[in-house]
């Protein structure tokens, strides 16, 4: 069986991807079979023990928890040790770990900010690495970072991060090309999980058809990445949306990010 390791698994994007990989689907799991184990990540280990129960009691599968801050050295290299693992290989990574900040530029602490790149930047390049040096050893696997469509918007600290995650994905992806090592950047819009909660942001200004369901989004997104996608919007009002973007001017999209505030935001 394979195993796929979730950072931020314990709500949002991350825990749908935690339920769709370990219910298993051939057509769904990025061509990578269906009834994953599962490594999951994040801070709450009371919260990663909850939730290991309940995907092993349901569908079967080993649930491994593994408790790690992604702002911290330290729990980047515990992540690092894992994925590096060759006696327990991971045949799938998802970056997804994230959070936003409420505020606009220099509204914001610079901790927070520079916290903010360590989780999105140094954490997925660190650990992208760590998994794709084993995968291609392997000559298989896959590696799915979670950024935003907030990368294709001049927006702050939080779109710029993610378009990195955009941009290094899709380079690594051309670097890799022929390895067997899949990589893709999965740009989602509004999602309904406890992201903009956890920042304090309010969402009564975001229209009802703008928000996306996270169990959809991550079907279409694995979907995406078997078809071999670098980049996936899984939804196509998003996708429209970015079209649009690609035509109006930069200047234009920066007022629309600063009007949005930094409400948008995926996991």
């Amino acid at each position: 069986m394979t195993t796929a390791l979730i950072t931020g698994a314990t709500a949002g994007i991350g825990a749908a991807f935690a339920r769709r990989l370990a219910a298993g689907s051939a057509s769904q799991a990025g061509g990578l079979g269906g009834g994953h184990n599962l490594v999951l990540v994040a801070r709450d280990t009371k919260r990663l023990q909850e939730q290991a129960t309940e995907l092993h009691d349901r569908h079967g599968i080993e649930a491994e928890v593994l408790t790690a801050d992604l702002s911290e050295d330290d729990g980047i290299a515990a992540v690092e040790e894992r994925l590096a693992d060759r006696k327990n290989p991971i045949d799938l990574l998802v970056n997804n770990a994230g959070f936003g900040n409420k505020g606009r530029f220099l509204e914001v602490s610079m901790a927070d900010e520079l916290m903010m790149l360590k989780v999105h930047c140094e954490a997925v390049l660190r650990l992208t690495a760590a998994a794709a040096e084993a995968m291609r050893e392997r000559g298989r696997g896959g590696v799915v970072n979670v950024a935003s469509v907030a990368a294709f918007v001049p927006r702050g600290t939080y779109g710029a991060s993610k378009s990195w995650v955009v941009q290094f994905t899709q380079g690594a992806a051309r670097d890799l090309a022929g390895s067997g090592v899949r990589l893709m950047a999965l740009c989602p819009g509004f999602v309904r999980t406890e992201f903009h909660e956890r920042a304090g942001m309010g969402t009564d200004n975001v229209p009802r058809w703008m928000w996306l369901d996270a169990d959809k989004l991550v079907a279409a997104a694995l979907s995406d990445l078997e078809r071999g996608k670098t980049v996936s919007i899984p939804d196509p009002r998003y996708k429209a949306l970015m079209g649009v973007a690609k035509l109006v001017p930069r200047r234009l999209l920066g007022g629309v990010g600063s009007r949005a505030g930094r409400k948008y935001g995926p996991q």
